[in-house]
């Protein structure tokens, strides 16, 4: 069940889209972020494991992700980022800690009420209290690259949160998360058990202690799957649903957990009945005073609506459902970040021969309507003549490209259709990092 292969040594930071040439020799090639957490290609790990199995990766090197987060950081996040609640989250012998015990005033120029209090974490930490940085994405760059990425790739958003546990202490005892994680080693080392689930493929509304004591029994009376030491450098993933628990050996340990907010076939089952409601018989009002406690009466009622509802799914088109199922999906996360300042320099000077890429993680769809091409985004949609159709579609693959280069389009034209795309968003420098 369980797979142990060794990370090549040489490894690096996956490519993240930033300085890449328009001329010249293409750069060394990297792994993907997904083959750097996995050690497989996008297909082997979708059939092996992909929402079925755990996998463990043993990492040749230990400073494999030195570069996303170290114990240096995590004391500059704590210190003198400003980190406000929900950001920080404090655990202890299994339970929450209430962060009144660790936040208070920002003081002058800042009144603001639950900042972070570095003096009452570090008190906690040495108490034995384990440290949870949420949301670390939104909050610190090489992470908020790398999920960027890492969600770019597997198509569905990704969290990261990381946990940072004194020596010898359990911050959550057995539990299991809706959604996927890939724990990735950073520092110290920690003793984790995996078991079977208990109620395999959770929902985001089922949650794990509405069977905990389940959860409670299998932890307790069943042999793990995985019962071993993460040392920096591994990997593990869980596919949601299954039970873990982690204890922190004789030093500080730190593990960044990457949380994949899968998308599943209910989401398709919820599309497919709001698309339904559009029938009008099946939002007609049920007679009046009738007991819905009463099979007998309710059973001719709820023939009717199957009959009704088995009509109206054979009239929702894949189209309707795709289009309800992205507005959910694609603003799930964000993509890369734009900087404001070089972005409005670079726009300025904008000059034929400089290149420009997609942004990495923009959710996006283009299509053909008529005299014009739609460029459909998370939150707009953006109309363009059709002329510009092949040098929209070059630009969209998220390929460089330099300016002038592009098809169907001469070079005046090229200028007035970058800078668009730039103000909007959509593209960035292919030098932006």
């Amino acid at each position: 069940m369980v797979e142990r292969t060794a990370v090549p040594a040489e490894v690096a930071e996956p490519a993240q889209g930033a300085g890449r040439p328009v001329t010249g020799r293409p750069a060394p090639a990297s792994p993907t972020a997904l083959a750097r957490v996995t050690g497989l290609d996008a297909a082997t790990f979708g059939a092996q494991h992909w929402g079925r199995e755990p996998r463990l990766v043993r990492g040749a090197d230990p400073d494999a992700f030195r570069d996303l987060l170290d114990l240096d950081g995590v004391d500059e996040l704590l210190s003198r980022r400003g980190l406000r609640t929900p950001f920080l989250r404090l655990a202890r012998n299994g339970a929450v800690v209430d962060s009144s015990s660790f936040t208070g005033p920002g003081g002058v120029g800042a009144e603001i009420g639950d900042q972070v209090r570095d003096d009452k974490v570090a008190a906690l930490f040495a108490e034995g209290t384990t440290v949870v940085l949420q949301a670390l994405h939104r909050t610190w760059p090489a992470v908020i690259d790398f999920a960027t990425l890492l969600a770019d790739e597997l198509g569905h958003p990704v969290q990261a949160n990381a946990y940072v546990t004194p020596p010898s202490s359990r911050g959550f005892s057995a539990h299991y998360d809706v959604h996927d994680v890939f724990v990735l080693q950073l520092a110290g080392s920690k003793h984790w058990t995996v078991h079977a689930p208990v109620h395999p493929d959770p929902l985001r509304d089922q949650p794990w202690n509405t069977h905990a004591k389940a959860v409670a029994a299998r932890a307790r009376d069943h042999t793990a799957v995985i019962d071993t030491v993460l040392a920096p450098g591994d990997v593990m993933y869980l596919p949601r649903g299954w039970l873990h628990a982690a204890t922190a050996l004789g030093e500080v340990s730190a593990h960044l957990t990457l949380g994949v907010h899968v998308v599943t076939r209910f989401a398709l089952v919820e599309a497919l009945t709001a698309l339904a409601a559009r029938d009008e018989e099946l939002r007609a009002s049920l007679p009046l005073g009738v007991d819905v406690a009463d099979p007998g009466q309710l059973a001719p009622h709820l023939d009717a609506v199957r009959s009704a509802l088995v009509g109206a799914l054979d009239r929702v088109t894949a189209e309707d459902v795709a289009h309800r199922v992205r507005a959910r999906v694609w603003t799930g996360g964000r993509p890369e970040p734009v900087r404001p300042v070089a972005m409005a320099a670079f726009i300025e000077d904008l000059a034929a021969g400089d290149g420009v890429r997609r942004r990495t993680g923009l959710r996006h769809r283009l299509v053909r309507r008529g005299e014009h091409v739609v460029l459909d985004l998370p939150d707009r949609q953006i109309t363009l003549p059709a002329a510009t159709e092949g040098a929209v579609r070059a630009l969209a693959s998220g390929d460089t490209h330099a300016v002038g280069s592009l098809p169907g389009m001469d070079e005046a034209d090229q200028l007035v259709l970058v800078r668009r795309l730039l103000r909007e968003g959509v593209l960035v420098p292919a030098t932006h990092s």
